[in-house]
């Protein structure tokens, strides 16, 4: 007998490529900045974003919570109350951070009532942003907390989600927002204070405008507010001020707004940068951190 013939074989579904790389992920919503703040420099903050006309999954609340983060680190948790929270400091990320927040709200709304989403797949292509999702009429209105309490409002923890609580409360760097110009922070770490600023403009405007400011020495917060250098997140700069710990957080309100019309006087300049500006650039992009 001669051999039978083999079935043949169902091709595989091609696998979703993965989200494309966007270096800039929150252009386009209202208050890039504070997206970036909270991402990043603000340890406890919630903030309500609600769903576009027509973009909310079925059964989703009208509105979701959006947390810097949540107990274990947990991407999302769907409350027995009905109300959703997504943390956006989780550690899953693909190259688009958009997607990933995106994602972690649609597995939130999905899980059932009283549940966490414990881990989250990377996002691929086919993901959508938090672009397509949200509301683009309705700012992000950030309110800051001393801890993370906001965790068991209505909530009761078991002892592994309390712990982590504790924990959280402990470690959670005291910050302030200083009221002069938008995502502007006030922090103290130790004994030391600092005031970290998300600017609205691109990261190579941002660099050169301080560059600029820095050589002709007048990038410092008053007498008290020295420029120690930059993070880079989502895009976007982060020049962060050694500041004196005796001055109170809202005596910064006036030097910063000093500081915001220096930056975009110096950020509309076209013309090139002079030696000395082009020394502090590269001053301040040796000293430049990129977070995430």
């Amino acid at each position: 007998m001669g051999k039978a013939s083999r079935r043949p074989r169902t091709p595989r579904a091609p696998r979703p490529a993965l989200a494309p790389f966007v270096s800039r992920p929150f252009e386009g919503l209202p208050d890039e900045t504070e997206w970036v703040a909270m991402r990043e420099i603000v340890p406890a903050a919630t903030a309500t974003v609600r769903f576009a006309s027509g973009r909310a999954p079925e059964g989703a609340p009208d509105t979701v919570t959006i947390a810097t983060v949540l107990p274990l680190a947990w991407p999302g948790l769907h409350r027995e109350s009905g109300e959703v929270l997504v943390g956006i400091q989780s550690g899953s990320a693909s190259g688009d951070t958009s997607r990933d927040i995106a994602l972690a709200i649609l597995l939130s709304v999905a899980a059932e009532p009283g549940h966490p989403v414990e881990t989250q797949p990377l996002s691929t292509a086919e993901t959508p942003r938090l672009q397509d999702l949200l509301d683009l009429t309705a700012p992000l209105e950030v309110s800051v907390h001393d801890g993370f309490d906001f965790w068991v409002t209505g909530v009761d923890l078991d002892t592994e989600a309390q712990a982590s609580l504790e924990r959280a409360n402990e470690s959670a760097i005291p910050t302030t927002r200083v009221a002069a110009v938008a995502s502007c922070y006030w922090c103290r770490i130790g004994d030391r204070t600092y005031v970290r600023w998300v600017l609205p403009h691109d990261e190579d405007t941002a660099t050169t405008a301080l560059a600029r400011l820095h050589a002709a020495g007048a990038s410092s917060l008053g007498g008290s507010g020295r420029l120690l250098g930059c993070f880079r997140s989502s895009g976007l700069l982060i020049p962060v001020w050694d500041v004196d710990p005796a001055v109170a957080a809202s005596d910064f309100a006036e030097p910063v707004a000093r500081m915001r019309e220096r930056l975009e006087s110096a950020a509309a300049r076209t013309e090139p940068l002079d030696a000395a500006e082009r020394g502090a650039r590269a001053g301040l992009t040796n000293r430049q951190v990129t977070l995430r």
